[in-house]
């Protein structure tokens, strides 16, 4: 087993302490499942804060979905070099 690089924080004591019983293959998955959930929503939230505060409209929407922002693809090895 790797040795962690990184004390753990208070919360992942916690959840550690609360998962030391057995729980089954159902309740870990019931489990994820709310954790992604909590998650999903506080980004959805945090997304919805930005569009109001920003006063965008469906047209920016539109615009925004129309609009290539992605930098060059660049590779960073060079095929046409050989390897020794």
């Amino acid at each position: 087993m790797e040795m962690l690089k990184t004390p753990l924080n208070e919360p992942q004591l916690e959840l550690l302490k609360m998962f030391s019983s057995n729980i089954s293959e159902t309740e870990w998955i019931e489990i994820k499942r709310l954790i992604v959930r909590y998650f999903a929503k506080k980004a959805i939230a945090s997304a919805n804060e930005v569009w109001d505060k920003n006063k965008w409209t469906a047209e920016d929407e539109q615009r925004m979905l129309e609009t290539h922002l992605r930098t060059p693809y660049k590779p960073t090895n060079d095929a046409t070099q050989t390897r020794h």
